[in-house]
């Protein structure tokens, strides 16, 4: 049937997650950080998640598509309800609240643990781009709550590297253009992306690799993806 549905331009698509969140009928997903229409026959196409996007990613179009099937999106919300960790109605599904438990009886208190940090400042926002230190470095840029999720970050990741950190979601700003630059007018070996598995994190992750197009270097890429839990679940 052609009816109303909505139409999500990847291009300008930030990751940011808002618009599944914003859709209660569970039709729009993350995939490789983007915002997909995943199940058609979940859109009602009344747009909730429309005012949600900050980009204007979202519009509606007329087209060829399954009908809305209200009794598979109430199964599949029965579904979900029931699983640990749901995600929060509205808002970033990284907002959403639990409690992390950790085994500590093996956990040494009496060593602390060295930094491993080689440069400032560390915020995307404020390192100059072409500081001495980039020369020859290999970069590790982590979206910030990494580093208090993942335990023994400093050794794995911040060793024998040079660091910038930054929020997608919080900053009110576009990395593309300055990591650009950095990626240009430096010689960068190798890049590191640590985020986290909440969908909004994947801004940063999209930052880098726009940011890595536009230089025309061939820098190898490496992504880690880091649980709220402390685990490393891709890379």
């Amino acid at each position: 049937m052609v009816r109303k549905i909505i139409r999500i331009d990847e291009e300008k698509c930030n990751g940011c997650g808002l618009c599944a969140s914003a859709c209660h009928e569970g039709a729009i997903s993350m995939v490789n950080g983007k915002a997909r229409l995943t199940r058609e026959d979940y859109c009602d196409g009344l747009g909730d998640c429309l005012p949600a996007c900050p980009t204007g990613a979202i519009t509606f179009e007329e087209r060829e598509a399954p009908a809305y099937n209200e009794a598979a999106v109430q199964k599949a919300k029965a579904e979900k309800a029931k699983a640990s960790h749901t995600p929060l109605p509205c808002g970033c599904p990284g907002t959403a609240s639990r409690t992390i438990l950790h085994d500590d009886n093996n956990a040494c208190r009496t060593v602390r643990a060295a930094s491993r940090l080689s440069q400032w400042p560390v915020q995307i926002r404020l390192v100059p781009p072409r500081a001495p230190y980039f020369h020859g470095a290999n970069l590790l840029i982590a979206a910030d709550c990494t580093a208090y999720a993942y335990g023994n970050f400093h050794d794995d990741f911040i060793r024998g590297k040079i660091t910038l950190i930054g929020c997608p979601k919080l900053d009110d700003v576009d990395y593309t253009e300055k990591l650009t630059t950095i990626f240009a007018e430096n010689d960068i070996q190798s890049v590191t992306v640590t985020r986290m598995e909440v969908p909004c994190c994947g801004g940063i992750e999209n930052a880098v690799r726009r940011a890595l197009l536009a230089s025309g270097q061939p820098i190898p890429l490496r992504v880690v993806v880091i649980s709220t839990d402390g685990r490393i679940l891709k890379e």
